[in-house]
């Protein structure tokens, strides 16, 4: 009896040490209690939503990038990667140009009421001169090799460095580019895109990216092409992204075949040179002066074997093909850059060395992996 007795004052006195306090805290917050009790799970109170807004919308914190689950990136950026071409002595050589390309702008856009009136051949033949002029202003040379089909619906997809790349692709097969809504703000180009018949795209909309696809597919059904950059974003051209996959559905969807084209930039000795490059927080009037106060830039544009539409059994199989059409030769062009180096001298070749060492540190950078996917992160450099 004895021991029953001191058994259950041990009980009572073990519950109420143990029983929660319904203090001014605890009143405050209704779970708190069955919080404290072993056991029991604490179940968030829901909070309430305001209608018509999600992740995407949000502002995010002062110096934060807004977050997204899919949004793509790339680990360039203008400080680590971008080389520097300007110097007081390039300055006249800049504004000249410049002004021949705002000449060349203006002529074109005067004349688009009449180049809308010619037949489609002569149309995209005035208009492929028409973008080889203006890169040719800016002091770009180019260098083509390989030809597009000239008619019938055509997915042209293409790596992404720089702001040129859309002139550059437009002198290979003048088509409707699929572009970030962002665009429209940019002076001259955006209104000049937006008048061209672009795609545009609102990247941190993943709901709208199915009628994107159908707005493509239906466009290739046309006849037309469209120019797409399935990376998703510019790179520095040390490295390039994955090749986004929903664009290649439109082809499929279509049955229209796919064109790789790939995009390199160089100086006029051979080595590669990333100043051409349009990464991370660049202005657009920054990187279109760097351009224009360069000396001996050379753009390359490799047009690819054609991929048939029937040529892959699904997007991923398309997608992974185009990609590597459009990138193989970069490991080539790293062995190509290396001789031109040992062979120019010693004067160009540290010069090329410094260049490849201030790119150097940006392998410790990674770009996030693809969503969804199970890729291991791309680095830069």
């Amino acid at each position: 009896m004895n021991a029953s007795r001191v058994y259950l004052t041990g009980a009572l006195r073990t519950a109420v040490l143990l029983r929660p306090r319904r203090g001014a805290a605890a009143l405050a917050s209704p779970g708190a209690g069955a919080a404290a009790l072993p056991g029991r799970r604490a179940v968030p109170r829901p909070r309430a939503r305001r209608a018509g807004t999600h992740l995407a919308d949000r502002p995010a914190a002062p110096g934060v990038a807004p977050a997204s689950a899919w949004l793509p990136s790339a680990p360039c950026t203008p400080h680590a990667c971008v080389e520097s071409m300007g110097s007081l002595a390039a300055v006249p050589r800049a504004v000249l140009r410049l002004t021949v390309v705002v000449a060349v702008l203006l002529v074109g856009i005067v004349l688009i009421p009449v180049v809308g009136r010619l037949a489609a051949m002569r149309r995209d033949r005035a208009i492929r001169l028409w973008c080889r002029t203006i890169v040719r202003a800016v002091g770009v040379r180019v260098r083509t090799a390989g030809a597009a089909p000239p008619t019938g619906g055509l997915l042209l997809v293409a790596n992404h460095i720089s702001w040129l790349d859309i002139p550059l692709l437009a002198a290979v097969r003048p088509g409707r580019m699929l572009a970030k809504a962002e665009i429209r703000k940019w002076p001259v180009a955006g209104a000049l895109t937006a008048r061209g018949g672009a795609l545009f795209i609102e990247r941190d909309r993943l709901r709208a990216l199915p009628t994107t696809v159908a707005r493509i597919a239906d466009t290739l059904r046309d006849g037309a092409a469209v120019v797409v950059f399935p990376e998703g974003s510019t790179w520095c051209g040390r490295a390039q992204g994955s090749f986004r996959r929903a664009a290649f559905q439109a082809a499929l969807d279509a049955a229209a075949p796919v064109q790789p084209v790939r995009l390199h930039y160089r100086l006029d000795g051979g080595a590669a040179t990333t100043a051409p490059a349009f990464v991370g927080s660049d202005s657009l009037l920054a990187s279109v002066w760097r351009v224009a106060s360069a000396r001996g830039l050379v753009a390359e544009v490799h047009v690819q074997p054609l991929l048939a539409p029937d040529s892959a059994p699904d997007r991923r199989t398309l997608a992974h093909a185009a990609e590597t059409a459009a990138t193989h030769r970069t490991r080539a062009n790293s062995e190509g850059d290396h001789r031109a180096a040992s062979s120019a001298g010693p004067a160009k070749s540290d010069a090329v060395r410094a260049a490849a060492q201030r790119g150097a540190g940006l392998r410790q950078f990674a770009a996030p992996p693809r969503w969804g996917s199970d890729q291991p992160p791309r680095t830069c450099g």
